[in-house]
């Protein structure tokens, strides 16, 4: 028994033992596998780290468990920069036998932890998540070779997942929060049912820019019948609840290549008004399970037809409510007579056949009734017929609807009618009033409220025509703390608007944000205007600037501003503004920008087409002055900044503003700037289309001083642009390579040497998405001037010492020394340039690029019992024995490689006729010219593909202006004969005698008069 027992846990050692070792011998095959499983199937950046890569037997027992940590997916092409999914965990349980005995690794399930998903289609109808590889060639090579994953899921897991969709095609877009989602099926079989169960705290659905839900509770359980043959799937059991609203769905999904065909019908699964009103925006709160409803409802719909890249299903859906009814428990009246019939039909997916009908709708909210009805037809021409009446007294209104913290009193009337087509050159007849009288709004952070709060609006338009609208601003004032604030406006027309209107008046911001509080935002300070302007866009457009007028004053005390966006802060102590037509003149501003203080004074035209036209720039010339400015405050940190909308064309990346056309005169005592502190920094920039110039901008730092002139060009946000001219004087070498990146990346040696320099040097390539240059774009030109250079412990020059055993190489100075230098393709060329040590005469030349690597050409002219017995013999078998005993001097050719820190120095040839600089210069010259024809070569790639895309754009543009000649003329031709018909039919028409004028009617005085 003793035996038994022993052998028993030897054998629970031994299988610990192997339960350890197996994760660690097949790592290696895993990881190749899952590298080239990527390889083969998804055409997007992959990215993972191999340290982030772990196997263990027991995490997930009997399977093996592969995790990912820190995975990133992300797109390319038009998704270069969008990240498509963020994974810090990432969990797979593979089959322990298939890793051991089988070619094929074995997936059994999946899990994911806190992933960010963005899912993004453009509006081409792109989609970024299209990174699956399906082309011939890969078509092909799957058909001869078996993948070394084999799916055979049963259960996948997220947890505390991310999901955003964003559709601009159409637009759409959803976001759902803290998603909890697990789902099981066994994918090895052809027909199975599929379960999953999905909850997330906070759902969103948006479309057009509206949030038709908004940070909803999402919950669904859903069992799906899955045909994998037939690529159909079918609706089994399933119940989706949104807030209180549960829906239950119906039908199939087939699928079988690119086009999906749906035929589905959904319902709500309860008659209660209350589950409908649990999705109304602003309805679902903490106290929603108090709130009193009465009333019922229907909810149906459908979605039928086919989906893909050019068709749309139909699809429809049918809501009505019959006198429903809530009132909140904490106030005296309820919303009553609730009634709804509304519905939405779309036939055949063609957006164009869209019908939005709400044939009724009714609610009297307190005492106050509120009644419209609508019916539009199409998308891009709509046809609508709808008017809606309300009579609200605000103060029954919060009886009705909780406030908080808000007393609100005054009448607000609305009165509106439409009929009419809408599209791009028409509108509907419109006549719409809303009038509000005797507003009062008083918050309960702030003691004073606003008083006698009017607006009087009027948009009317009574032919159809775009350009007879009139949008009527007739009166607005308001006084807050016994400080009065008035203005009106009106505008005429559509594509050529006139306006006429006027502000004038105090704005106390703090009272006016503690009233109306602005989230995440803080701003206080005061506002006094009196600014009159009147004008027509097409005068603005043609900077026809005397037919405009506007004219006023602005003073602005104590402003400060800060958001989550700009926690930094704005605060400007002081600053008037003068306008006229043209300008603004802006006098005496001076305040904070975060911590560092700032003075402008200048002015600004153009700023009326600025605010009001498109595409114009607002031209200014400011000069700005300070005496401490930390640039470093206003830098995003990468690290912790939070990432951008998926729409965005590039991250990272500062873009330049395009409508802006600024001349600065900076004059600034002190300016910090990554670990740089720039001193009297002087001089000018310029802003204008998308790029920021520099003009002789000076400054000190680093003991010496820069003259710096260029540009930054974000023209292309994908390939940003960047040049600099530098004039330095007197800067530490080491200094110089401890500041700057570029200098570590190009001359590295820098680090090395003690001394000074100067240069003047100009220098132009590419930024990368970080802001950094890229090397291998970089190119330029100048002198280097070596003020004085101690040279020790240089690696190079102790390995030519041990070569030539000249000792006196190991040590020495240079002084006084001008070096010719290049740029090509982001290597660093040296020309050939002369030192004398003694008396060894020695000249250098030759290049090292960003990887490290060096390539240089060292010619040492020294005398002839200089060189020691070994050289003489290695010498002359390269020049011969006669040379050498009737040279006085001889030449040593050198090449150096290697790497700065693992030089390799060899003697590649020598001379007895001392010709040490035309050597040296020959091998330097082959090196540029290779370099210059490569780049030449990469040149004239770039600027054929230009010229292609060009000729492309030109043809399309072509294509165009033809397309519409023809539609012109043949629009002409049908005009010429429908007016030739008519002059006919006139001619044929029978001549009666004209009826006498009968009087006007007299107009009736029971009904306004417009």
């Amino acid at each position: 028994m003793k035996k038994v027992v022993i052998g028993f846990f030897v054998f629970l050692a031994v299988l610990l033992a192997l339960a350890a070792l197996v994760p660690l011998l097949f790592k290696d095959k895993i990881k190749q596998a899952l590298d080239k499983e990527i390889a083969k199937n998804i055409n997007a950046t992959v990215v993972y780290a191999t340290d982030d890569v772990s196997l263990s037997l027991f995490r997930d027992f009997p399977n093996m468990s592969l995790g990912v940590e820190n995975l990133l997916v992300v797109g390319q092409d038009s998704f270069a920069t969008d990240t498509l999914a963020k994974v810090p965990s990432f969990r797979m349980g593979l089959d322990l036998m298939s890793v051991i005995t089988g070619n094929r690794v074995k997936i059994n399930n999946i899990k994911l932890e806190d992933p960010t998903i963005r899912l993004l289609v453009l509006k081409s109808g792109k989609a970024n998540w299209d990174i699956f590889i399906t082309d011939s060639t890969a078509a092909a090579e799957a058909d001869t070779a078996a993948s070394d994953f084999r799916m055979a899921i049963k259960r996948w897991d997220i947890n505390n997942g991310t999901l955003y969709y964003d559709d601009l095609s159409i637009p759409f877009g959803l976001a759902a929060y803290n998603v909890q989602h697990t789902g099981s099926g066994d994918f090895e079989k052809s027909v199975f049912d599929m379960k999953s169960q999905t909850t997330a705290d906070r759902f969103v659905m948006t479309y057009d820019g509206v949030n038709y839900i908004e940070n909803a509770v999402l919950d669904a359980d859903v069992t799906l019948a899955m045909d994998l043959d037939q690529s159909l799937y079918t609706f089994k059991d399933n119940n989706f609840r949104i807030n209180e609203l549960p829906v239950q769905f119906a039908g199939t999904i087939l699928m079988p290549e690119d086009d999906i065909d749906l035929d589905l019908t959904f319902k709500a699964a309860d008659t209660d008004f209350r589950s409908v009103l649990s999705v109304v925006p602003g309805m679902f709160k903490e106290d929603f399970k108090n709130i009193k409803t009465e009333g019922q409802l229907s909810f149906d719909g459908y979605v039928k037809g086919r989906f893909n890249d050019t068709l749309m299903p139909g699809f429809g859906t049918e809501l009505k409510v019959a006198e429903g009814l809530f009132k909140y428990p904490d106030l005296p009246q309820a919303a009553r007579n609730i009634n709804v019939d509304m519905r939405i039909d779309n036939p055949d997916g063609d957006l164009d056949n869209t019908v939005v009908d709400v044939r009724k709708f009714h609610m009297d909210m307190g005492k106050n009734p509120i009644d419209a009805r609508v019916l539009l037809k199409g998308i891009d021409v709509m046809q609508v017929d709808g008017n809606v009446k309300a009579s609200i007294d605000l103060d029954e209104m919060t009886k009705v609807f909780p406030v908080d913290g808000m007393t609100l009193r005054g009448l607000l009337k609305v009165d509106a009618d439409a009929k009419g087509t809408y599209s791009e050159k028409s509108m509907p007849v419109i006549d719409a009033d809303m009038r509000l009288t005797n507003g009062y709004v008083k918050s309960k952070d702030f003691p004073a409220p606003i008083r006698n709060l009017n607006a009087v609006v009027n948009i009317l338009n009574k032919t159809g025509n775009t350009d007879d609208t009139r949008i009527n601003i007739e009166r607005f004032n308001m006084t807050l703390d016994g400080e009065p604030l008035e203005g009106r406006m009106l505008l005429q027309g559509i594509a050529n608007t006139a306006f006429d209107g006027q502000i004038k008046g105090i704005l106390d911001l703090e009272k006016l944000t503690k009233i109306f509080p602005q989230e995440g935002m803080d701003v206080t300070g005061r506002i006094n205007a009196n600014v009159a302007f009147k004008g027509k866009m097409s005068d603005i457009e043609a900077e026809k600037y005397n037919n405009v007028t506007a004219n006023g004053t602005m003073g602005i005390k104590n402003l400060n501003f800060v958001s989550t966006d700009l926690p930094q802060g704005i605060k400007i102590s002081s600053a008037d503004a003068v306008f006229n037509n043209e300008r603004i003149q802006l006098n005496n501003m001076n305040g904070f920008l975060g911590k560092s203080d700032f003075r402008a004074s200048g002015s600004v035209s153009n700023y009326i087409g600025y605010a009001l036209a498109e595409n114009q720039s607002l031209r200014g010339n400011f000069n700005l002055s300070s005496n401490s400015f930390n640039v470093n405050e206003w830098m995003v940190d990468e690290t912790t900044g939070q990432p951008t909308e998926a729409t965005t064309e590039a991250e990272g990346v500062v873009e330049v503003p395009a409508d802006l056309d600024i001349t600065l005169n900076v004059d600034a005592k002190q300016v910090l700037y990554d670990n740089l502190k720039l001193n009297n920094v002087g001089g000018r920039v310029l802003v204008k289309d998308k790029i920021a110039r520099l003009e002789s901008v000076k400054f000190n730092t680093l003991g010496g001083a820069f003259v710096a002139s260029g540009s930054y060009n974000t023209q292309s946000l994908k390939q940003p642009l960047f040049d600099m001219k530098l004039d330095v004087q007197n800067l530490s070498f080491k200094e110089a390579f401890n500041a700057f990146n570029t200098i570590k990346a190009v001359a590295p040696i820098a680090g090395l040497l003690e001394g000074t320099f100067s240069t003047k040097f100009n220098f132009a390539g590419e930024l990368g998405q970080d802001m950094m240059p890229v090397f291998k774009t970089l190119d330029g030109s100048g002198i280097i001037d070596v003020v004085k250079a101690a040279v020790r412990d240089v690696k190079i020059v102790d390995q030519i010492s041990r070569l030539t055993h000249f000792e006196e190489l190991q040590n020495f100075v240079i002084q006084n020394k001008r070096i010719d230098a290049q740029i090509i393709d982001g290597s660093l060329v040296i020309r050939p340039f002369d030192l004398k040590i003694g008396d060894i005469e020695m000249t250098v030349g030759g290049s090292n690029n960003v990887n490290g690597n060096i390539d240089y050409v060292t010619a040492l002219n020294v005398p002839a019992g200089k060189v020691g017995r070994e050289l003489n013999t290695r010498l002359g078998s390269l020049i011969g024995n006669e040379a050498l005993k009737t040279s006085d001097r001889i030449t040593l050719n050198l090449n150096i490689g290697g790497t700065l820190s693992d030089p390799r120095v060899a003697l590649a040839g020598g001379s007895a006729k001392g010709q040490a600089k035309d050597l040296v210069e020959s091998v330097v010259k082959s090196k540029v010219d290779d370099a210059r024809q490569q780049l030449e070569q990469k040149k004239q790639q770039v600027q054929d593909s230009v010229r292609n895309e060009l000729d492309r754009r030109r043809q399309e543009a072509e294509e165009k202006a033809r397309q519409e000649l023809e539609k012109k003329r043949l629009e002409a031709e049908q005009q010429i004969k429908k007016q030739a018909t008519d002059k006919i039919t006139d001619l044929l028409k029978p001549r009666t005698k004209p009826k006498p004028a009968t009087p006007p009617a007299q107009p009736d005085t029971t009904k306004v008069q417009q």
